[in-house]
C-alpha cells in the first residue's frame, strides 16, 4: 500500500476531466447502480476497501493545491495572503516617516538653537 503523495498521470487526468456528461447520463440509465454512492461495495467489496483506505493515506498534486474547506475559506486565505500584508508594511512605512520627521524636525530645532545660543 501506498503512502504519501501519488505519482502525477497527465493521461489519466486528461481521461477523467474529458469523460463526458453524455457517457454519463447513459450509463446511469443503463445501468442502475452506476453512480450511486455504495455500489462499489456491495460490487466489489476488495476494491472498495483497498481504494477508501489508498484514498486516505494518499494525495495528489490538487490536494497540495486546495486546504481543508474547514478551517480555511477564499475570505481568510485573502486576509492573510494580502491583505494584511499590504496593512503591516503600510504602517511600518508610517512608522519609519514619523520617526525620522521626528527626528530631523529635533535635529533642526537644535541647530536653531545652538545657532541662537551662539549669538548671544
Amino acid at each position: 500500500m501506498k503512502i504519501g503523495m501519488r505519482t502525477p498521470s497527465l493521461k489519466k487526468s486528461f481521461k477523467a476531466r474529458t469523460t463526458g456528461k453524455l457517457k454519463r447520463s447513459i450509463k446511469k440509465s443503463v445501468l442502475p447502480g452506476y453512480g450511486k454512492k455504495g455500489i462499489g461495495l456491495i460490487k466489489n467489496p476488495k476494491k472498495s476497501m483497498y481504494n477508501r483506505v489508498y484514498n486516505k493515506t494518499t494525495f495528489g498534486i490538487s490536494n497540495v493545491a486546495k486546504t481543508s474547506k474547514s478551517s480555511y475559506n477564499f475570505g481568510t486565505i485573502l486576509l492573510y495572503v494580502i491583505f494584511f500584508p499590504i496593512v503591516l508594511i503600510y504602517w511600518l512605512i508610517k512608522l519609519y516617516y514619523y520617526i525620522f520627521k521626528y527626528i530631523f524636525i529635533g535635529i533642526k530645532n537644535l541647530i536653531e538653537y545652538l545657532k541662537n545660543k551662539k549669538e548671544d
